[in-house]
């Protein structure tokens, strides 16, 4: 089935009319990412100036959803996470007042980085190569209450930004509704322990899934299980890390961000 060209910024409670579903136990989904990824109006050719006109009403589009028939209210989603072709593209972007120190750069600041077919790692600024691991940063189904925004993850999944769901990972989600009602979007050509910057390297994304509506399995919030660590190797060689210390997690993470730029 094909859950491109119903790209929206909500996740819908219901499922409207006229969209897909899904009559097979285990179907396979193909989803198209938002034609100009994250922000819509972003494309390889933006520059600076163009964060200027971002329409925030906009942000995390996901395309879908799709109902599967058999999933139940109590019951759970399964979700086979099985490949991800991104664009040929991708963009990182300091936005003013998004990310984790965005009081400290105030300032716009828009990145292209080329994703040349079948690499597996890219230049990311001279002399600096990070390794590909795609996946969507938006998986999620029908809350138990809604419409709602697609930018808050919450129990039902949604904009998750878990590097860990990538091919070969099974993620379950509750269903809170009948069909579960499936949506996906925010492509991410790869991405690092959470968007401190507020962004990924983001791409238009295709995405192929499986699902199985697994009535007989009841969890309450998102669970995965993952795939080998597609960064795996790196993680076995020399690198710098920083420690954020004290009570408060958000000013801990801001200081080993910090400082970590500063190195």
């Amino acid at each position: 089935g094909t859950m491109a060209g119903k790209s929206n910024g909500v996740m819908p409670h219901s499922a409207p009319s006229g969209s897909r579903r899904s009559s097979q136990r285990t179907p396979r989904l193909t989803s198209t990412d938002a034609p100009r990824s994250k922000f819509c109006r972003l494309s390889a050719y933006s520059t600076t100036a163009d964060i200027g006109t971002l329409d925030f009403a906009r942000v995390d589009q996901v395309n879908g959803p799709v109902a599967v028939e058999g999933a139940e209210p109590g019951g759970t989603l399964q979700i086979e996470l099985l490949d991800f072709q991104s664009a040929d593209w991708g963009w990182t972007a300091s936005i003013p007042g998004f990310g984790l120190l965005a009081d400290e750069f105030p300032d716009p600041y828009y990145k292209v980085t080329a994703l040349p077919a079948g690499a597996d790692r890219v230049e990311y600024w001279p002399g600096i190569r990070v390794p590909l691991a795609p996946f969507c940063g938006e998986v999620g189904v029908a809350p138990k209450e809604g419409p709602l925004s697609t930018i808050p993850p919450d129990l039902h999944g949604g904009n998750m930004d878990t590097r860990h769901l990538v091919a070969g990972t099974t993620l379950y989600l509750p269903v809170f509704v009948a069909g579960a009602n499936l949506s996906m979007g925010d492509g991410h050509a790869t991405q690092g322990d959470g968007e401190v910057c507020g962004t990924a390297i983001e791409t238009p994304m295709r995405a192929t899934v499986r699902v199985t509506a697994r009535n007989d399995l009841h969890v309450t919030g998102p669970e995965f299980e993952a795939a080998p660590d597609p960064w795996a190797d790196q993680r076995q060689e020399r690198r710098n890390a920083t420690a954020g210390i004290g009570p408060d997690v958000m000013t801990a993470a801001r200081d080993a961000t910090r400082r970590m730029i500063e190195w």
